[in-house]
């Protein structure tokens, strides 16, 4: 998975179309990425005690790698990644602009 925690990133597919958003959290084994206030969800918690009462909890969800693409912070554009290695170090770059990310 070529996405990281902390990238910026605009949704391609789905209810949240056109929306950017900060990649919060990754999920490798099931190609899942959770994004800030995109896939938002409400879910209905019923009162466990008399002091707690019920509410309505607004929950992010992930959405997949596939339906989100990356957006380069140098040119400002939405672009793959790809790898370059150097001196033995790995590292990722735009495929756009060259840049390393």
């Amino acid at each position: 998975m070529k996405l990281k925690k902390g990238d910026n990133v605009k949704v391609i597919k789905g209810k949240d179309k056109g929306k950017n958003g900060k990649i919060e959290k990754v999920f490798p084994k099931a190609k899942k990425v959770l994004v800030a206030n995109i896939n938002l969800f409400k879910r209905h918690l019923k009162a466990r005690s008399q002091n707690q009462p019920s509410e309505i909890v607004t929950l992010t969800k992930p959405i997949s790698e596939a339906s989100v693409a990356f957006v380069c912070p140098k040119c400002s554009k939405v672009s793959r990644i790809g790898y370059k290695i150097q001196k033995g170090v790995k590292s990722r770059i735009c495929t756009n602009c060259k840049s390393e990310i």
